[in-house]
This record gives structure tokens, C-alpha cells and sequence, in this order.
């Protein structure tokens, strides 16, 4: 006759060292784009070098040549790298041949085909992202990031601190934002409702970083016949209004999720209360 005292076991509550702040730390500056090629940071460490080489110019180039090199190899995008360019057409002018390059899905493409070599283009990025996530939640970074950023996330968002990764990857790239959140509702660390909002925040103005940089800095370089700036604000503040924006269409689609709940699926998703503390 068996004498069953068994207890359940309570959970072991996770231990969060100096590695997984540090493993933190580590995936924000990488895909937040911080030191990204076209980044504003970058950009001012590679003018401060050729500064301080207009100050002295017996200094050895070899002494800060590698320094933004260096820095390139925590972003996100430049490791990803890019396709190589394909010859898409040849023109004459003048004299000489002009030769045109695309990119490796070439031009005029349409349909079914167009569509795989675009979703095929998006395989790596994914990949990539995804690989490194999974390497920084060994190291704790996603314990990290939910014991920190809830604080902040949970009562401007209504999402769980573990999304933190997520969020600041998808300011630099959507598809990192997008595979993140995928394995997030994979794994069952956010539920449906989580998972709405923190993808309609990643919508609006998907890519903030990695977009604005690219197509809307040089509005800014623009100068009126006057001498006034055409754009009579900063980067900065409108790199502000974007993010303030992002927050508020996450919280519309917050409130609409509240006032008209799915019973469904609100049965079916575990709670995340007992994992953020």
C-alpha cells in the first residue's frame, strides 16, 4: 500500500544575473540599428574620426580605421548583408556604354514568381534574427528584458516586458519585428490580444529607423532660396511624433480589444501574470 504525500512542486523562480543584462544590453544595440551604416551615430563617430585627423595630421589612419568597422559588426542589418546586383540593361551614351544594375529578382516581374523570389529574399533576415534570438535567451536576455520592461511595457502598452526584443527589432527591420512576434505566440508568451497590439505598434510606421534614414533624412539638408531649412524642425522631433504615433495606434487597438473582447480566445490563452514576476 502506497502512502502518496506528494506536494506540488513550486516553480523555481528564475535567477537573473550580470550575463543576461548583459546579453540585454547586447540585442538592444544590435537590432536597434544604433550603429547601423547610415546611422546618425555612426555618422558622427566617422566625422569626429576625420576631425580629429584634420587636428593631427601626423595620426596613422591604421590607429581609427577599424573603429566604425569594428561597430558595424553588432547591427543587425549590416551582418545580414544585402543580394548582389545583376546587369538588368545596357544604354549608350554618348560615346561609352552605360551599364544598368538591378537587383538579383531583376525588373518587371509579376504574379506567383515575383512573390516567391520576394518572400525567398526574406528567408535569411528571418533566419538570422531568429538564430540570434534563441543564442541571447540562452544567455538570459529575454528573462532580462521581461523583468525590466514591463515595467515600462505593461501600463504603456498592455504587453509583457519579453516583447521588448521584438519592439526595438522592428524599428530597424519588419521582418525581424515580425519573426520575433511569430515566436513569441509560438512559444506562448504573449497571448492573442498581446499579440494584436504589439503588431499593430509594429505596423504603423513599420521600420521607423532603418526607413526614415534612408528616404526622409535628406528633406532636412534642403535649403530654401531664402537660406531657411525647408523643414523647419529636427530629425529628432520627428522621429518622436513617429514613435508617439506608434504608441497611440497600439493603444486604440488595445481599447477596441477591450471593448470588444473574442470569448474564444480568451479561454484558450494562458495568462502571462505568473511569468513577469
Amino acid at each position: 500500500m502506497s502512502n502518496d504525500n506528494s506536494q506540488p512542486v513550486p516553480s523555481k523562480e528564475i535567477k537573473i544575473g550580470a550575463g543576461a543584462y548583459f546579453a540585454l544590453f547586447f540585442a538592444v544595440v544590435f537590432f536597434s540599428g544604433i550603429f547601423g551604416p547610415t546611422s546618425s551615430t555612426t555618422l558622427w563617430i566617422a566625422s569626429q574620426i576625420k576631425e580629429l585627423h584634420a587636428q593631427n595630421p601626423g595620426l596613422s589612419h591604421w590607429l581609427t580605421d577599424w573603429i566604425v568597422p569594428l561597430l558595424s559588426t553588432i547591427d543587425f542589418t549590416t551582418l545580414n548583408g544585402s543580394f548582389g546586383k545583376v546587369l538588368t540593361g545596357v544604354s549608350q551614351v554618348d560615346d561609352a556604354l552605360k551599364a544598368t544594375n538591378g537587383t538579383y529578382r531583376g525588373t518587371g516581374g509579376s504574379g506567383a514568381m515575383e512573390g516567391f523570389l520576394f518572400a525567398f529574399g526574406l528567408i535569411p533576415s528571418v533566419m538570422f534574427a531568429l538564430a540570434m534570438i534563441n543564442v541571447l535567451e540562452h544567455y538570459g536576455a529575454l528573462n532580462a528584458a521581461r523583468k525590466l520592461l514591463s515595467v515600462i511595457l505593461r501600463p504603456l502598452l498592455g504587453i509583457p516586458g519579453v516583447t521588448g526584443l521584438a519592439i526595438i527589432g522592428s524599428l530597424q527591420s519588419t521582418d525581424v519585428g515580425a519573426s520575433l512576434t511569430r515566436a513569441l505566440a509560438d512559444e506562448q508568451k504573449i497571448n492573442a490580444k498581446e499579440k494584436e497590439v504589439l503588431t499593430m505598434f509594429q505596423f504603423s510606421g513599420g521600420a521607423m529607423i532603418t526607413n526614415f534614414f534612408s528616404s526622409g533624412a535628406v528633406l532636412f539638408t534642403l535649403v530654401l532660396a531664402s537660406g531657411e531649412l525647408a523643414v523647419p524642425t529636427t530629425i529628432g522631433a520627428c522621429i518622436g511624433v513617429i514613435f508617439i504615433m506608434k504608441i497611440v495606434g497600439a493603444n486604440i487597438m488595445r481599447l477596441y480589444l477591450t471593448t470588444f473582447p473574442d470569448k474564444d480566445e480568451q479561454e484558450q490563452q494562458p495568462s502571462n501574470a505568473a511569468t513577469e514576476k
